[in-house]
């Protein structure tokens, strides 16, 4: 599990995000989006805390069936799910603490806990 560090090009199927189970978080964008860029080290850091959280980095854009079912319009965006279930979402995150903060909503212990 843990921190994925390139965008995949293959989205898994909605209904198998749905059937995941224990903490994923859904990370939504693109290698060339500035936001995204720019984000990453604040995600590297939250996620360094917090090993045993699958992270899904899935590239996004027009057609991507996956990001609409989620209704993604900027990005980054960072779907927390727990048993494949919504419980949190950031969009263009702006600091470590606010995803930190995100994970513990998702009943994950942090390294450090």
């Amino acid at each position: 599990m843990g921190l994925n560090a390139e965008y995949s090009t293959e989205a898994p199927d909605r209904r198998e995000i749905d059937a995941l189970r224990d903490a994923t978080v859904l990370e939504f964008g693109t290698g060339w989006c500035g936001f995204c860029r720019g984000a990453q080290p604040l995600i590297a850091e939250a996620f360094a805390a917090f090993p045993q959280v699958r992270h899904l980095k899935i590239e996004d854009g027009p057609g991507r069936p996956l990001g609409r079912s989620f209704r993604v319009k900027l990005w980054p965006t960072l779907v927390f799910l727990r048993d494949g279930v919504e419980v949190a979402r950031i969009v263009r995150p702006g600091s470590a603490a606010e995803i930190a903060a995100a994970l513990h909503v998702l009943g994950a212990a942090s390294a450090t806990d």
